[in-house]
């Protein structure tokens, strides 16, 4: 009997830094959003979107999915991510889309899906399959004058 179907992604900051992901198929964009966080070792304790646009102005993407608009914030017409299947957002292989985590210091991921697999009996998910590059510290130390 075949295991139930997983999703692959890359979460990439830059060319060289990447993690592929694997997550079970019927997660939410939240839970993808917790998945890439937890993957770059951070905090999930900022605002985050998923923006159809890969570059320049995020917020004239015409598909975008915020975490605001579970908050009661924001665009009504725009879908959540807390109810949102992340299938929706990445319908096939190939789909891409930016995450942007914490609208501050504005961390920029290109997510694609780049597979799907199968879930091995007994596996924790998500899980980083692949891991290239480290990964930068979320809160860099600042001198006394607030400076990095």
């Amino acid at each position: 009997m075949p295991g139930k179907p997983t999703t692959v992604f890359r979460a990439t900051l830059r060319p060289k830094l990447y993690r592929d992901i694997e997550i079970g198929a019927t997660g939410t964009l939240r839970d993808l959003a917790a998945a890439i966080v937890g993957a770059f070792d951070f905090d999930l304790d900022h605002a985050y979107g998923f923006y159809g646009k890969l570059t320049g102005n995020y917020g004239h993407s015409p598909k975008k999915y915020e975490l605001f608009a579970d908050m009661g914030e924001g665009d009504p017409d725009d879908p959540g991510v807390e109810a949102t299947p992340f299938a929706a957002a990445f319908p096939r292989v190939g789909a891409k889309m930016l995450f942007l985590f914490d609208y501050g210091d504005e961390w920029r991921f290109k997510v694609e899906v780049i597979g799907v697999g199968e879930k091995v009996p007994r596996g924790r998910y998500p899980k980083v399959i692949a891991s290239v590059g480290a990964a930068p510290i979320q809160y860099p130390a600042c001198d006394e004058d607030g400076e990095e």
